[in-house]
């Protein structure tokens, strides 16, 4: 137990000095703030100022400094990611940041459910058994339509992603149906989040949240992000074995009164 926590201990700390080194470069290169993760709207707004000037002249350090960084946190659960949701949008427009973002979650999850097979199993078992025991139950109900139980899972979370990529190669998922999961049943959220940056990248005043072009395309946004998880929810009723509100409560650290 001790080595596997050695080992992950040790790839934290490689993963977060490739990342330092990577963004001190950067740093160098545009020297107007130090560059780390943003942590509310405001950091997040004077991050996306500093980096947009140096992004259109040297367009590839700044995305491999972004994708560096988006994997570093799903790597390893850290949470946050949903503000470098929004950064892309307003960094590399509405499309280029929704694909690169659900790339990037699918390729960071699956990263977080190869590290925890090798190093954090046995951490996940010890400190959630509980929560471990039940979600193993109902995946193995659902085990003949496994895809869109996982699905389900992303687009109407009983439990949180982080704990899903953790726990998931203790339920013996295989990794293409997760990997899959996580890349059509995040996008609406990913969908969301770009599009939210990109759309605030574009307003220099507080007029501009309310005109009309602003208000419909937060209506489509609405719109489109409804569509997937209706349909999921609609096929989860009479396929999948799902006891919501109590199971969401225990997985989510609740216990009924």
């Amino acid at each position: 137990m001790w080595r596997r926590l050695a080992g992950l201990l040790l790839a934290f700390a490689a993963a977060t000095a490739a990342l330092w080194l990577l963004s001190a470069r950067l740093s160098a290169g545009q020297a107007r703030r130090p560059l780390r993760f943003p942590s509310d709207l405001e950091e997040l707004r004077e991050l996306a100022e500093a980096l947009r000037d140096y992004e259109r002249q040297h367009r590839g350090a700044a995305l491999a400094l972004f994708c560096a960084a988006y994997l570093y946190k799903q790597s390893f659960a850290i949470p946050g990611s949903s503000l470098l949701n929004v950064l892309a949008g307003a960094l590399f427009g509405p499309w280029t940041g929704l694909a690169l973002c659900s790339a990037l979650t699918s390729v960071g999850a699956t990263f977080c459910y190869l590290l925890s097979g090798a190093f954090g199993k046995h951490f996940v078992i010890y400190y959630f058994p509980d929560k471990v025991a039940l979600l193993q139950r109902k995946v193995e109900e659902n085990r003949s339509c496994l895809f869109f139980f996982l699905l389900f899972l992303r687009l109407f979370p009983m439990t949180p992603n982080w704990f899903l990529n953790l726990s998931a190669p203790i339920l013996n998922i295989p990794v293409s149906q997760f990997f899959l999961s996580v890349l059509i049943g995040l996008t609406p959220y990913n969908f969301i989040c770009v599009q939210t940056g990109a759309i605030l990248s574009q307003i220099t005043s507080l007029d501009a949240i309310f005109s009309w072009d602003t208000l419909l395309k937060l209506l489509a946004m609405a719109v489109a992000a409804l569509i997937p998880g209706t349909l999921i929810k609609k096929y989860s009723k009479k396929h999948l074995k799902l006891d919501e509100d109590k199971h969401a409560q225990l997985l989510n650290g609740k216990k009924s009164l």
